[in-house]
């Protein structure tokens, strides 16, 4: 079985990484001065390359041949990490191991050295999953740790960590990718892979990320079952379940003129075809963002990385019909809309709903 891209394509040295570099110069300066700490807490939304920066530290801590800050991914100890085959590397999932037992042997494995490394590395992935109880069977080992551990803390919710936790790590803040940082990536792998995919149908794969790396690169994944056949714009949409840039407009657009009765058959529509409600709603939102952005000050079109011209056309050309009240009542009520699928018997009713309040109110 093939790897995965993102597994295929994951950096083995920091200057691979993509996006967080303020992260790294930060790990580097403590590798190059000897200067690193016994506990690191990463956070920062999901696929933005933590756990993938927790290996990278891990193998870069014990590199026989550290340059630089850089692992030499030529030892015996970082072929073992990049093999995935290193015994001094301990993950743990917080989200399926989080009660006090795991912690607790944790906390017995910790007393004995790493087996011929310098350091025993433990990534604690989700870690704020962990229950109350694990938390402070945590804490105990953190206050007081051996010589030899170090521990890498991950989470996409730092708000459900304990301060007593957080206060004794060294934390850094990752980012969202942006979509040029997602493309520039995507587009090295189509090379490697010598896929066949056209310019849009990539952009939208890079779109279909929303920021994670990993996303996108999973997605691209799925793209590759088409084989030697050329992938195009209308390939991506279908098998990404990505709906078209242009129904947002159109359905805006019906919005503008008052025309309840078929936007009322625009939702009906997209319900019957099998899309995603809940997905168009909220790239919506994000379309009636950006007519609000625009509408605010035209010259920020140029911020709108990853859409092309026509699509910029588009959002400009309703910027220019609708006030700002406009925009923000539209903005409101279908954010409403979308909290409200998610206990409504009846799925598309939430976005009727949004149509009626918006054009009667």
């Amino acid at each position: 079985m093939s790897l995965a891209l993102y597994r295929k394509y994951r950096p083995k040295s920091f200057r691979e990484v993509v996006g967080q570099e303020h992260v790294v110069k930060s790990l580097q300066g403590g590798l190059v001065l000897d200067k690193t700490s016994h506990a690191y807490l990463f956070i920062g939304p999901r696929g933005t390359g933590k756990t993938t920066i927790a290996r990278l530290l891990a193998k870069t801590l014990n590199c026989e041949k550290m340059t630089e800050g850089e692992p030499c991914n030529q030892c015996y100890v970082c072929q073992e990490f990049n093999e995935g085959r290193n015994l001094d590397l301990i993950e743990i999932d917080a989200a399926s191991n989080r009660g006090i037992d795991e912690i607790r042997n944790l906390r017995e494995s910790v007393r004995f050295g790493p087996t011929h490394t310098k350091h025993k590395i433990y990534i604690i992935d989700e870690v704020h999953q962990l229950t109350d109880a694990a938390f402070n069977a945590l804490l105990k080992t953190l206050e007081e740790p051996p010589s030899h551990a170090v521990f890498i803390l991950a989470s996409t919710e730092p708000q459900k960590i304990p301060e007593t936790i957080s206060s004794r790590t060294q934390q850094f803040n990752f980012r969202n990718l942006t979509h040029n940082q997602i493309l520039e990536k995507l587009t090295k792998i189509v090379k490697a892979e010598k896929l066949n995919i056209d310019d849009d149908a990539l952009r939208i794969v890079a779109l279909s990320g929303r920021g994670s790396l990993r996303d996108a690169e999973s997605n691209l994944t799925k793209l590759i079952s088409f084989g030697n056949k050329k992938i195009i714009l209308a390939d991506a949409q279908e098998m990404l379940g990505f709906i078209p840039f242009k129904s947002f407009y159109d359905f805006a657009g019906l919005l503008i003129l008052g025309k309840r009765g078929e936007a009322l058959d625009f939702v009906s529509s997209l319900y019957e075809s099998g899309a995603d409600l809940e997905e168009f709603s909220k790239s919506f939102i994000d379309y009636l963002r950006k007519i609000l952005i625009l509408n605010l000050n035209p010259a920020t079109f140029v911020n709108f990385s990853g859409h092309n011209q026509e699509e910029v056309r588009m959002i400009s050309s309703q910027a220019k019909v609708l006030s700002k009240d406009q925009i923000v009542r539209l903005i409101k009520v279908f954010m409403k809309a979308r909290e409200d699928m998610r206990i409504s018997p009846i799925q598309q009713l939430p976005l009727e709903l949004a149509v009626i309040e918006y054009l009667e109110s």
